[in-house]
C-alpha cells in the first residue's frame, strides 16, 4: 500500500516542478506591452535624430553661406563673425524654462548629480574652446572661398575620430580608416590649390592671405573635432544624464561662456568702433546688414542645437559625420551664388571628401545592424515569433 503512494507523491513532486519551470520561463519572455514600449522607444529616437539632422545641414549649410555674403558685400569684423555664431541662445532660453526638469525618482536617476564646480569647469572649458574654435573659423571664412572652406571643414571629422580613439574608446576599422585618410588626402589637396585661388580674379586672395586661412580653417576643423569628443565624454563620465534638459544646459551655458569670452575680444580689439561705419558702407544696405548677421545668428543656433542632440542620442563621431554630410552642398551653391571657381583639385577633393563621408556611413550602418542583431538575440521572443 505505501509503494503507490510514493509513487503518486513522486508525480505531484515532479508536476509542480515543471509547472514551476514553465512559470520562470513565461516570465522570462518579455510581455506585449513591454515590446510596444521598446518600438515606441525606438521609433521616438529615431524621430528626434531624423529633427536634429535637419537641424545641422540646414543651419550649417545656410549659415555658412550668409556668413560668406557678409564678408563678400563689405564685412570685416573678424570677432562680429565669430559673435552670431554663438549670441543666438538666448532664443532658446523659453523653451529652456518651460521644459520639464529631470525626475527625482532614485530609481531612475541612481547616479549621484556631479558638483556645482565639476560643472562649472566643464562649462568654462568647453566654452572657451568653442570660442576660439569660431574665430578661427571667421578667420577662415573672411580669406577663403567658402567652397574651399567647406572641403577643409570636412577634415573634422578625421580629427573626431583622432580625439575620439583616445577620450571615447573609439575601435578603428577598415572602413573608418579608409574615411580618415580619404578625408586626409582631400584636405592636403587643397593645399595645392593656392595658386589657383590667387589667380582667381572673382576671389581676390592673395597667396599669404590663402594660406593664413587655410590654417584658421584648418584650426578650426581640428578644435572643432576635440570639442565634440570632450562633449561626449562629459556626458558619459560627469553629467552622466542624457536627457533634454541636460543637452540644453549644455547648450545654454556653454554659449554663455563662449559668448562672453567672443564679446571680452570684441571690445578688446577695437572692432566694435568699427561696426557703424562697416554697417553704413555695407554694400546691400543697412537693413540686410542686420538681417545677414540676425539670420546666421539663428541658423548657427539651430545647428548648435542639432548637434548636441546627435552627440547625446549617437555619439560624436555621428554628429561630425552629420555636419560633413552638407559637404556637397556648400561648395554647389557658392558656385552658383558667389561664383566660385571649381578647379580640378577642389573637384577632386570633393570626390574624395564624400568618398571619405560614405565609407564612415557605410561603417556606420554595419554597426548599427550588428547592434540590432545583438537585440534581438537578447529578446527570446522575438526569435519566436519570426
Amino acid at each position: 500500500m505505501e509503494e503507490p503512494r510514493e509513487v503518486q507523491l513522486d508525480i505531484m513532486a515532479h508536476g509542480h516542478k515543471e509547472i514551476g519551470i514553465l512559470e520562470d520561463e513565461a516570465n522570462s519572455f518579455p510581455n506585449q506591452s513591454t515590446i510596444n514600449g521598446r518600438e515606441r522607444q525606438r521609433s521616438n529616437r529615431w524621430l528626434r535624430i531624423t529633427l536634429y539632422t535637419v537641424f545641422v545641414l540646414s543651419g550649417q549649410s545656410a549659415a555658412t553661406l550668409l556668413g560668406s555674403l557678409y564678408y563678400e558685400k563689405g564685412g570685416k569684423s573678424k570677432w562680429m563673425g565669430s559673435l552670431v555664431q554663438l549670441v543666438g541662445f538666448p532664443i532658446l532660453l523659453p523653451y529652456y524654462i518651460l521644459s520639464p526638469s529631470p525626475s527625482k525618482n532614485p530609481i531612475q536617476n541612481p547616479e549621484k548629480r556631479p558638483s556645482v564646480q565639476k560643472l562649472a569647469s566643464v562649462y568654462v572649458a568647453l566654452g572657451l574652446l568653442v570660442a576660439t574654435n569660431c574665430y578661427t573659423y571667421a578667420l577662415g571664412l573672411s580669406y577663403l572661398p567658402v567652397s574651399t572652406l567647406s572641403l577643409i571643414s570636412s577634415s573634422q571629422l578625421a580629427f573626431n575620430a583622432f580625439f575620439s580613439f583616445f577620450f571615447n574608446s573609439l575601435h578603428f576599422t577598415p572602413y573608418t580608416i579608409n574615411s580618415l585618410v580619404l578625408l586626409t588626402i582631400s584636405s592636403i589637396l587643397l593645399v595645392f590649390g593656392t595658386d589657383s585661388a590667387a589667380s582667381d580674379s572673382s576671389t581676390h586672395i592673395s597667396k599669404g592671405k590663402y594660406v593664413i586661412g587655410f590654417m584658421c580653417a584648418l584650426a578650426s576643423a581640428a578644435g572643432y573635432g576635440l570639442n565634440l569628443s570632450l562633449t561626449q565624454l562629459a556626458f558619459k563620465k560627469v553629467i552622466k544624464r542624457e536627457t533634454f534638459r541636460a543637452i540644453m544646459d549644455m547648450i545654454v551655458c556653454v554659449s554663455i561662456v563662449s559668448t562672453s569670452a567672443t564679446l571680452v575680444g570684441l571690445f578688446a580689439s577695437g572692432e566694435w568702433k568699427e561696426l557703424k561705419r562697416e554697417m553704413e558702407e555695407y554694400e546691400m544696405g543697412k537693413t540686410s546688414y542686420v538681417l545677414t548677421l540676425t539670420w546666421t545668428t539663428i541658423l548657427w543656433s539651430l545647428f548648435t542645437i542639432g548637434s548636441v542632440g546627435l552627440i547625446s542620442e549617437v555619439s560624436s563621431l555621428f554628429s561630425n559625420a552629420i555636419s560633413v554630410l552638407g559637404l556637397p552642398v556648400v561648395p554647389i551653391l557658392a558656385t552658383i551664388f558667389f561664383h566660385d571657381k571649381m578647379h580640378g583639385i577642389k573637384a577632386i577633393s570633393m570626390v574624395l571628401a564624400v568618398w571619405g563621408f560614405v565609407s564612415y556611413v557605410y561603417q556606420q550602418y554595419l554597426d548599427d545592424r550588428k547592434s540590432n542583431s545583438a537585440t534581438k538575440a537578447e529578446t527570446p521572443l522575438d526569435e519566436f515569433n519570426r
